[in-house]
Order: structure tokens, then C-alpha cells, then sequence
């Protein structure tokens, strides 16, 4: 991150603790914390259609009814799609005046299971489409609602609602006090290993839920290159091709005419090569020993639907030896037009240095890099790999003391994620030791859930009604 946006997440760069301390509790007299409850759609709301609209019109348009579609299903889909909508909600909310760098998505199924280099498996913070400075509150926010949508969902009552929430906020700001008085390495080096994560689990889990992390764990393990290249791909002419899915994954090969496909390959042989500059030098010689030798267009997500996304199969020693990167397209956050335009020219830098500076520990291949479209447009991408350990949780399955136990983890997580890059020791005093927060976020998510509900319907009845297309079941 460049130098001048790193010193803008500190409000008071090399002042004191107690200085640092003080303008925390200054900001409560100009930002109450319970006043983080109020939730008031105003007269002249956006309308949230035209906002998915407006993000259609640069999409790939075949593609657009399937993120409709999905969307459609449920409550809980439609926020996952609906982060521009809820960004522009969160702007007209009260704000501490206190930022660090945002998820700008940090909704409950953001938080996975990964590898880190050393293969070992964390827990953290996943997607970063949208990540920028800004309010610390607004993520916070947004992952206190993602709970009381799932939930509902699940039939839970309003006494256990509250209490996933204020349980959630309450990890959030006990972890951040506890950052606020550590070490800062320290805080760099804290992460949620497998060994932290399990002792977690036999404090805070049933067995039913302990089962479940323990099979979560084990699965997670299995997600890999290899997995993907046994899912992903057959044999053509004794060589290994990606496999078509149409129209969730569409090889290459089936998706243009001979002259532009040749020349969108050579893009993407140029993109491969040039992105690797933007690994260090280490990992720059590993990606060296692998060569291109298959792409296709994949669908991804619930919100990314309609993105450019394509996955490349390179292969290594010989034709068992594959890796899979992802090129995901980056365009500008949905934070942006309330917080600000990034640092960075290139959004798939945006996205990378976010997600290099939340989360403990990143993918290897983790770079960026833009390229010419063959429509003459340029675009940025971010690049990692297809599937490195990943590891999802299944709200459905959840009880409620195991959605109490995973928003505990999330709000320890998003707090070291925070404490990383803002001004940790002024956002723990303005947070305090009283529940106050805790309370005013369960009233704000229940209040949000509401206006979800409310959206997820006008998508519904736009549908039926033919003003929006959505292809169902993909």
C-alpha cells in the first residue's frame, strides 16, 4: 500500500496510547455507540434494483440471469449479492470517525477454512472483491446481519438472534481490547491456526458441532489441485483438458471463434507471465516451473456472477502435476463512491494489497494484473489459486449455540483483521468494556434483516414480473 493510504487508517500516527485512547472516547461524544442501532431507510432510498442493474450493464450478459437466479432463492443469497446495496445503506449510518481497511463483504460465509504456505490450515477472512479503507463499524455491521438472516432462516427465535449478535460484537470488541494492549508484532503474528480453532471448538461446541468442525477440517484438507484436476478435467487425445459445464464452466475452446480465441489465449499467455511480477522473487521461479496449457470461463459466488472469471490449468513435471490459478476480474469497490477511490490505479492491486494486509497469512500466488480485452477494453484481474483449502460452513446445519460459537470466532477474526491495519488502541476505547455496542448492533442487524427481506422480495416480484431476467437452479 502506498505510503500516504497506510498513514490515512491511523487517525493519530505515532501519538501515545493514551493519546491514541483519548480520541477514542472523544469519538463516542460525537458518535454515541448506541446510537450504531439506528437503522432509517430514508424517503429518497436508492432504489436497490437499480443498483443490481447498474452493476449488470458490465457484466458478461449471458450470465447476469443466473446472478439473478440465484438471488431470487432466498433472503440469505440476496445478501450475499447485495453489498453495493448495503454500502449504500451503511453510508447514511452513524460513524465513529475511526477506520482501518475493510472486507467491504464481510458476511459469515467470508469466513473459511484455508492453507497458509506452510500448509497449515487457518481460519480468516476469504473474499476481498470490495476491501478499502473506511468505517471499521460498517464490516462489523455487515457481518452481524449476515447471522440474524441465517438465522432466521433456521427458525431460530429472537432471544437466540440476539444473543448470536451480541455474542459476535461482544468477541469482537473483547479480541480488540486485547490487540489494543498488545505488542504490535504481536498482532501482526496473531492468527486461528487448526490447533487454536479445535481448542476453540471443545470450549465453545456441542459434539454435534465439534463433529461437524472436525469433518469441516478433514474435508477442507482434500481441496486442492489435484481434487480440482480430478473434478475439472478429462482426457482429450491423451492429454488433460478442462471438462465443459456449460454454463457454470465453459472451456475456452467452446466460447469464441478460432481468431478471437487465439488472440484472447495470447492475452492470457501474456497475463500468466506478466503477473508473475508481481510475486516475489521465490514464488516468481515456482510459477516458472509450470506451463499453460488449458483456460476456461467459470461462474462464480452469488455477488461476482457475471464478473469475468476464468481458471487456467497449468501443468508442472508432467500431466499429474497440476496447478489451478483463478483470474477474477476486479473492478471498482462498491465502497467507493462513500468512502473514497483506491489508492491503487489497478483494482486487482487494490484487492491484493487488501487482502495481503487483513488477513494473517495469503496464497502463494496470490498477484495481479491487467490485461486488453478482446473487446478493446482494458480490465484488471487479481490471480490466486482455484482451491488451496478451502473450507465453508453450512449455516443450514447450524444449531444455535454453534451459530453463537462461529460468530465468536468471525468477531475475534475481523477484530485482528482491523487491528492490523487501523488504529486498534483508539477503536478498543471507543468500543469500552460495556456491552453498549453489543446491544445496538443486534437492534441494527434485526432492523437490516428487514430491509434484506424487503429487497429480496422487489427481486422476486421484478422477476416474476419480467423486468429482470434470472435463470434458476444454476
Amino acid at each position: 500500500m502506498p505510503p500516504k493510504a497506510i498513514t490515512a487508517l491511523r487517525s493519530a500516527p505515532h501519538a501515545t496510547p493514551e493519546e491514541r485512547a483519548a480520541l477514542g472516547r472523544k469519538a463516542r461524544r460525537g458518535s454515541p455507540r448506541s446510537g450504531h442501532a439506528v437503522y432509517r431507510p430514508p424517503a429518497d432510498r436508492p432504489d436497490p434494483l437499480t443498483i443490481l442493474e447498474a452493476q449488470s450493464a458490465t457484466r458478461v450478459p449471458e450470465l447476469v440471469p443466473i446472478r439473478y437466479g440465484r438471488m431470487t432463492e432466498s433472503p440469505f443469497r440476496f445478501y450475499r449479492g447485495a453489498a453495493a446495496i448495503m454500502a449504500s445503506d451503511l453510508s447514511g449510518t452513524p460513524r465513529s470517525g475511526l477506520t482501518a481497511q475493510l472486507c467491504g463483504d464481510a458476511h459469515m460465509l467470508n469466513f473459511r477454512l484455508l492453507a497458509s504456505p506452510e500448509r497449515q490450515l487457518m481460519f480468516d477472512i476469504n473474499d476481498f472483491d470490495e476491501t478499502l479503507p473506511g468505517p471499521w463499524e460498517w464490516d462489523v455491521k455487515r457481518l452481524a446481519t449476515s447471522l440474524v438472516i441465517a438465522a432466521r432462516a433456521n427458525d431460530f427465535d429472537d432471544a437466540e438472534r440476539a444473543r448470536i449478535v451480541e455474542d459476535t460484537v461482544r468477541s469482537y470488541r473483547e479480541a480488540m481490547i486485547r490487540f489494543a494492549g498488545m505488542r504490535t508484532l504481536d498482532v501482526w503474528y496473531s492468527k486461528i491456526d487448526a490447533a487454536r480453532l479445535e481448542a476453540l471448538g471443545s470450549t465453545l461446541l456441542h459434539r454435534h458441532g465439534r463433529r461437524n468442525l472436525a469433518r469441516a477440517m478433514a474435508k477442507a484438507r482434500t481441496r486442492d489441485s489435484l481434487q480440482a484436476f480430478d473434478r475439472l478435467t478429462e482426457i482429450v487425445d491423451g492429454h488433460p483438458v478442462i471438462a465443459a459445464d456449460p454454463p457454470l464452466l465453459v472451456p475456452m475452446d467452446d466460447l469464441l471463434p478460432d481468431l478471437q480465441r487465439a488472440a484472447l489465449e495470447n492475452r492470457f499467455h501474456h497475463l500468466i507471465g506478466e503477473y508473475g511480477t508481481t510475486l516475489s522473487s521465490d514464488r516468481r521461479a515456482l510459477l516458472a516451473d509450470y506451463r499453460l496449457t488449458d483456460i476456461a470461463r467459470k461462474v462464480v459466488g452469488v455477488g461476482s456472477v457475471g464478473t469475468r472469471c476464468w481458471i487456467f490449468l497449468l501443468l508442472g513435471r508432467d500431466d499429474r502435476d497440476p496447478l489451478f490459478l483463478q483470474a477474477k476480474e476486479a473492478d471498482t469497490s462498491v465502497l467507493a463512491p462513500f468512502v473514497g477511490a483506491s489508492a491503487y490505479r489497478n483494482q486487482g492491486e487494490r484487492v491484493v494489497s487488501g487482502q495481503r494486509l487483513m488477513q494473517a497469512t495469503s496464497d502463494i500466488f496470490l498477484g495481479w494484473q491487467r490485461v486488453d480485452g478482446i473487446d478493446g477494453r482494458k480490465r484488471d484481474f487479481y490471480v490466486r489459486q482455484l482451491r488451496d483449502w478451502k473450507g465453508i460452513v453450512v449455516p443450514e446445519r447450524m444449531r444455535p449455540k454453534d451459530m453463537r460459537a462461529f460468530g465468536d470466532l468471525c468477531g475475534l477474526t475481523l477484530a485482528r483483521a482491523h487491528a492490523r491495519s487501523g488504529d486498534r488502541i483508539a477503536i478498543a476505547a471507543y468500543l469500552g468494556r460495556s456491552s453498549s455496542f453489543d446491544r445496538a448492533l443486534a437492534i441494527f442487524a434485526e432492523r437490516y434483516a428487514d430491509q434484506n427481506e424487503r429487497d429480496h422480495q422487489a427481486l422476486v416480484d421484478a422477476v416474476r414480473a419480467g423486468r429482470l431476467p434470472a435463470e434458476e437452479g444454476t
